[in-house]
């Protein structure tokens, strides 16, 4: 393993594939859409799923939550993986295993057997995303890497938007089962092409094998699962309230630091962490957890707002989101090829501006809101994402040896995956205590010695008595202002959550200057 210093070695940086590095990306990015797709196509259907298996609600998100835990464990070991048993061989093995637990998932006949299968699917799908990536950056020259990266973001950004509206749509079309069955012709294409077009690099072979490293994999197991699971439930038994998420926490931060402490001085480390010290890297892992955070808190969001206080349908609110998608497309594509030309730097920060921007503009939705304004602003977000996620890959990995590619984009991966379960955790939280926070400041205003809420209570009593009687005309018309405060109160709140994240995106922004410039178009001899 390296130091994380910049630049290729000689040899290493000179590999280039047999095939076509199109073919090489086409290859991978079946399965990472695939892969990235599962972590949300499945959310709407958790009612439909809860139903047809008997289970409780909150028994059902665990069919969310053990997918995430197990993913989240393989991402950071998949370059070890990939170096014990040769990557092309680790690559496919994982894309049958995702494919084969996707079809056990579609066909459990018990939540019991959903959740297993789907523990086995997230361990297949782990490192899809960080094998992806790293093949892409050393397939590609370092001048052609952002349009590499540009390919990698079709997957990473578009399918977590399209996933809530896919699924959807199949589970109210067909039948939840199909959210699963759908990743079989997909995986099944992504086995022949990675069979064909996939090769091991030279130094890939390289890797020592060394003594395996369980005590540090079993940290790692252990801190990261207790994280997730802290993260996924913490909410729904109010945090540290909670006597077992205090014990839970304990346990996570004990295995946590353990494990870097581990990783630091062990031999052979299953996660090389000394590549940290690589300035770009480590300050380019930070940013990704605040795209994960800034990505997953508002695609968690919008579908509420739109549902529950515009009463869109799943479908509707869906289309009313998938502008965003589009958005997110055509801006990877363009700095993809603006990338060799423009400083990295400037991009980065720009889009991070754009995203506060557009998180801001969120912020004054109202009640009577347009469905074609939602949509101007999310394609603003999209553009956004769009234009941070490329160049910050290149940065963040550009200065790294290809040997550590793999390495890098496990941590990279597993960091933007964390922001995204803290973005969740956060706004639902928040969301959930602004809204009563604001109720409680509304209901001040709702007394007999205010004479606007006299006169519209009146107006509505006299209204619903052509209908009634004047004691229930009387009752349920303090049920209308009731809802209307309730109403009113969650609509702040989503205003607050929409306005941290503009702040979050435009505090992002100034910090693109720790970077150290890498160009493009130098490294290594490129073209």
């Amino acid at each position: 393993m390296g130091n994380g210093g910049a630049g290729p070695t000689p040899g290493a940086g000179e590999w280039r594939p047999r095939y076509n590095a199109w073919l090489v990306a086409v290859s991978v990015m079946l399965g990472t859409f695939m892969e990235v797709l599962d972590t949300s196509v499945a959310n709407v259907a958790l009612p439909h799923i809860a139903g047809s298996l008997s289970a409780t609600p909150s028994e059902a998100t665990w069919v969310l939550t053990s997918y995430l835990v197990s993913n989240a464990i393989i991402l950071p070991a998949s370059a070890w993986l990939s170096g014990f048993f040769g990557r092309k061989r680790f690559l496919m093995a994982c894309i049958l295993i995702f494919t084969t637990a996707s079809a056990a998932c579609g066909a459990a006949l018990s939540l019991g057997m959903l959740v297993a299968a789907r523990v086995v699917q997230g361990a297949g799908g782990g490192a899809l995303q960080p094998i992806a990536q790293a093949i892409l950056m050393e397939s590609f020259p370092p001048a052609r890497r952002g349009a590499a990266m540009a390919a990698y973001s079709m997957g990473v950004i578009v399918a977590p938007i399209l996933g809530p509206t896919l699924g959807g749509w199949i589970t109210d079309n067909y039948s939840w089962r199909w959210v699963f069955y759908i990743n079989l012709p997909v995986g099944l294409l992504a086995l022949l092409m990675a069979q064909a077009f996939i090769e091991d690099p030279p130094y890939i072979r390289r890797v020592e094998r060394g003594r395996i490293d369980y005590v540090g994999f079993g940290l790692m197991a252990i801190g990261l699962s207790t994280l997730q699971v802290i993260l996924d439930k913490g909410q729904e038994d109010d945090w540290f309230s909670a006597v077992w998420i205090r014990w839970v926490a304990v346990i996570s931060v004990i295995a946590l630091l353990a494990f870097v402490a581990r990783e630091l001085l062990a031999d052979h480390p299953i996660v090389d962490l000394r590549i940290m010290r690589d300035r770009n890297f480590a300050v380019g892992t930070l940013m990704a957890v605040a795209v994960g955070v800034g990505l997953y808190g508002t695609t968690v969001q919008l579908p509420l707002f739109l549902q529950t206080l515009m009463n869109y349908p799943a479908m509707q609110s869906g289309l009313a989101l998938s502008p965003r998608g589009v958005g997110a497309m055509c801006a990877a594509i363009v700095v993809g090829r603006l990338i060799g030309f423009i400083d990295s730097r400037v991009l980065i920060a720009a889009g991070f501006v754009l995203f506060g921007v557009s998180a801001l503009l969120y912020s004054q939705m109202t009640l009577d809101i347009s469905l074609w304004s939602v949509a101007f602003v999310s394609i603003v977000n999209g553009i956004s994402t769009g234009l941070i996620f490329v160049p910050l890959s290149t940065t963040t990995l550009g200065r790294l040896r290809n040997e550590q590619m793999g390495n890098a984009t496990g941590i990279y991966n597993l960091m933007r995956n964390i922001g995204g379960s803290v973005g969740i955790s956060m706004v639902t939280t928040l969301l959930a205590r602004a809204a009563q926070v604001h109720q409680n400041v509304l209901v001040q205003h709702l007394t007999p010695y205010d004479p606007m809420y006299l006169r519209k209570l009146q107006a509505l009593r006299a209204g619903l008595a052509r209908q009634t009687d004047p004691v229930t005309a009387s009752r349920q018309a303090l049920g209308v202002v009731y809802n209307v405060v309730v109403q009113q109160a969650t609509l702040l709140a989503f205003a607050d959550n929409f306005r941290l994240l503009s702040f979050l995106g435009l505090a992002c922004a100034p910090l693109a200057a720790l970077f150290a410039r890498v160009m493009p178009r130098r490294i290594g001899g490129a073209h």
